[in-house]
Parts: C-alpha cells; structure tokens; sequence
C-alpha cells in the first residue's frame, strides 16, 4: 500500500496546474486616463465659458448704470428748458420785451382796413 500512497502522491504532483496568465499591458487604464484628461479639459473650458460670461455680465451692468445716470442728467437739463421756454413765451414777458426793447403799446381798439371795396 505503501506503493499505492506513493503512486497517488506521484499522479497528484504530475497534473500540471493552471498557469496565471502573464497580464499585458491592456488599453482599459489607458482610456481611463485619456478619459479623464478629456472630462477635465471639457469642465476647465466650461469654467473658462462661465467666467467669461460673468464679465460680460458685469460690463453690461456698469454700461447700463452709466446711461441711467445720463439719462437723469438729460432728464433734468430737459426740464430746465422746458421752464425756460415757457417762461420765454409767456404773454406778460412778450408784452414787456415789447414795451421796453420795441417802444409798442398795446392797441387801444383794433382798426380794421379793407384793401378791396365791396361791390
């Protein structure tokens, strides 16, 4: 029996094991890197896009507060010359222009002249 162990003990050692197949070099880890490059570059543009927005934003904003503040300035020179002009064409100020610069008097009864007789 003493051979039989033996025998056994040699057909056991004598199967070959499976080998661990030699691992190559594979893309995966490759692509994962290429990958994440791409991600990156794509969220880094995307960031760039979003700053360059916000400052265009904010250009906008002090163009607008600019001519907000031109509009009330022109808003106020606008109503000093409205008052100027009605103060320039009201009726007791033209009468006075012409009673002191023109020598005019006001008309005592209105006189009326036909150039054409009636027939």
């Amino acid at each position: 029996m003493a051979s039989w162990t033996s025998a056994a003990h040699v057909d056991a050692t004598a199967v070959p094991q499976p080998r661990p197949r030699p691992r190559r070099a594979s893309a995966a880890p490759r692509r994962r890197l290429a990958g994440g490059v791409v991600w990156i570059g794509l969220l880094a543009v995307l960031l760039v896009g979003v700053v360059a927005v916000n400052v265009a934003v904010l250009r906008l904003n002090m163009q607008i507060e600019k001519l907000g503040q031109q509009r009330l300035e022109l808003e106020a020179q606008n109503a000093l010359l409205e008052s100027k002009v009605s103060s320039t064409l009201a009726p007791a100020r033209i009468q006075r222009e012409a009673r002191t610069n023109l020598g005019l008097l006001p008309a005592a009864e209105p006189t009326y002249v036909e150039l054409r007789p009636r027939r």
